[in-house]
């Protein structure tokens, strides 16, 4: 007899019970304060994977069987990192500016009056 092949949406619900428990745990043992926000989404986020098998009820915003969206997987990694004591990645830059000065506080150009 052979065993039935393992069910991705239940890996993937198990998967993400794991990481929530493993970062709400490193969090503790590493005595890193979370904030009462990071605490809910926690919470709240590991409630509804055991509820429904999944975090989001849209699903253009995770893919096929996962349990968690994109935006719940990068704010679980944020709160991993901040519970293990790395520093926060780079922020994001501000797009192609002018290096010097802003472009809306910058001042006119006079106009030359030579004809």
């Amino acid at each position: 007899m052979r065993a039935k092949p393992p069910d991705p949406k239940e890996q993937a619900k198990k998967a993400a019970l794991n990481a929530l428990k493993r970062a709400r745990r490193a969090a503790e043992k590493s005595g890193v304060e979370l904030s009462e926000w990071e605490g809910e989404f926690l919470t709240s986020v590991a409630q509804r994977v055991e509820t429904y098998g999944r975090a989001f009820a849209d699903p253009e915003k995770g893919a096929r069987g996962q349990a968690l969206s994109g935006n719940q997987a990068i704010k679980l990694k944020e709160i991993a990192r901040k519970a293990k004591g790395e520093p926060k990645p780079m922020k994001r830059g501000k797009g192609f500016q002018r290096r010097g000065r802003e472009p809306h506080l910058a001042e006119p150009e006079p106009e030359s009056d030579e004809g």
